[in-house]
């Protein structure tokens, strides 16, 4: 390539001089520092790096506990879950339509706000050739969802999750 044949680095070729690193940010005809002394400042450029990340950690916690709010739901209540999708369009602007917000109730939702999406129907069924392997593939209707909204799964992994739905 162009930097074996040109026996140097494209700084060194560009500006006819060694690129100096953060650490050696001296001033230019400064003697050189070698050894301990070298180690020496850059450990204090380091432990200036270190406490200007910490400030910058601190004031972010203080901010963020600032405005934290604690969040107490008691059995029966009826929560507001918004869902975005892990994968797919993003829309931007998108105003919420009511339609689209699920109401469930606090049995169904565990303590780390998550829920389990369980299966209602099988839709379809398809066999997929990757290579020289069949895979089946099934359509499922999730609960709480359209039919739009209907996901191909592995059979095995159906099987696997959710043993008491197929036979």
């Amino acid at each position: 390539s162009g930097i074996r044949g040109i026996k140097c680095a494209p700084f060194e070729m560009l500006y006819g001089r060694k690129c100096r690193a953060p650490i050696c940010w001296d001033q230019v005809g400064k003697r050189v520092t070698e050894g301990p002394e070298m180690i020496e400042v850059t450990n204090k450029k380091v432990a200036v790096a270190k406490e200007k990340l910490k400030e910058a950690r601190t004031r972010q916690k203080s901010y963020a506990n600032k405005h934290r709010r604690s969040l107490e739901f008691h059995p029966g209540d009826h929560i507001f879950l918004k869902v975005s999708p892990a994968r797919g369009v993003r829309h931007f602007g998108y105003k919420y339509h009511p339609l689209h917000v699920i109401s469930y109730s606090l049995d169904q939702i565990h303590a780390d706000l998550s829920y389990v999406e369980e299966p209602e129907a099988i839709f379809d069924r398809q066999d997929r050739v990757v290579r020289n392997k069949t895979i089946p593939f099934v359509k499922i209707l999730w609960r709480n969802h359209p039919e739009r909204e209907a996901t191909w799964e592995t059979e095995e992994s159906i099987r696997t999750s959710y043993h008491h739905f197929l036979p």
